[in-house]
């Protein structure tokens, strides 16, 4: 009899301990307590980051400089993801290839689309590949004030109990995002209207043209896994004559080779067309760096246009 009370002692103890160990990691708080937050883009990681604020680890698997178009996961991408808490991406088919990692990730933990509560009215359509909307949104400063939202709301329900702080911290970052928004809005405006073209090597820009009235061309489509072929060389490069159009922008995530071609064809037929700048259009710059972050990404974007075009 008292064995086996004591073994059912022992067995009352081993689930208690069992139940507290399960609840430790649905709550998801790491060694630390803050929540492990794992995202693609580092557009994404940057809004987690101001949100999240003391109670969030955030961390981007795409650095500066990487196509999220062409990116295959790592094992150590995949490592990142399995011990993440949480994890956000883009959705829209921006991350072609990691679609189905995500599928078999949502069985598991909370992996959320940011893009998810954009209504479908506003996104605009895609001209290539498989995409059904253009996957650019953070263009639209707009867009990207619903992303936060959707960020904060997610967090929230992951960890209740901070709640507060993740709705004052999103509401002080849409507040700069609001004004960033304004911005780009004036400075645009200072460019004039016939010169007001934004020619680039992919077209990432549609949601940008879109908000704040400039035309934009793009020589490959919305994807850069998409081709370009000598007749898409040659009408942009008519484009460019034809119009008086003195300036291009190369992206620094997006090769050189295709925009240069274009450049060089307009040379030949006596346009001069020069390189306005380097654009930050699928990857932020460097982290540590002003552009290192959304806010400061856009306005080097705007700054770098606007330059250029006035």
């Amino acid at each position: 009899m008292l064995k086996s009370i004591k073994g059912l002692f022992i067995l009352f103890i081993s689930v208690g301990l069992l139940l507290v160990g399960c609840s430790g990691e649905q709550a998801g708080k790491s060694e630390d307590g803050k929540i492990n937050v794992t995202a693609t883009i580092g557009m994404i990681a940057d809004i987690v980051k101001n949100v999240g604020g003391e109670h969030v680890n955030s961390t981007g698997l795409m650095k500066s400089g990487v196509d999220p178009h062409l990116y295959k996961a790592s094992q150590g991408d995949i490592k990142k993801l399995e011990e993440a808490d949480m994890i956000f991406y883009n959705g829209l088919h921006l991350e072609g290839k990691m679609v189905d990692i995500f599928e078999k990730m949502e069985a598991k933990k909370p992996t959320i689309a940011v893009t998810k509560d954009i209504p479908e009215a506003v996104l605009l359509g895609a001209s290539s590949g498989s995409y059904a909307h253009d996957p650019h949104v953070w263009f639209n400063v707009k867009h990207w004030i619903s992303a936060t939202e959707t960020v904060a709301k997610e967090l929230s329900k992951f960890d209740p109990d901070h709640e507060q702080d993740y709705k004052k911290n999103a509401e002080e970052y849409i507040a700069k995002l609001e004004e960033l928004d304004q911005y780009v809005s004036e400075q645009v405006a200072t460019i004039p209207e016939e010169t007001r073209v934004l020619v680039t090597a992919h077209d990432a820009f549609g949601y940008f043209g879109e908000a704040y009235g400039i035309k934009v061309m793009g020589l490959q489509g919305i994807s850069t896994a998409s081709e370009y072929g000598s007749k898409d060389v040659s009408n942009l490069r008519d484009y460019l004559v034809d119009n008086k159009i003195k300036a291009v922008f190369v992206e620094s995530s997006v090769p050189k080779k295709a925009i240069e071609a274009v450049i060089e064809g307009a040379k030949e037929k006596g346009h001069e067309v020069k390189i306005g700048g380097e654009l930050f259009s699928d990857a932020m710059g460097e982290e540590g760096t002003e552009e290192g972050t959304y806010l400061g990404m856009v306005r080097h974007n705007v700054d770098t246009i606007v330059s250029a075009l006035k």
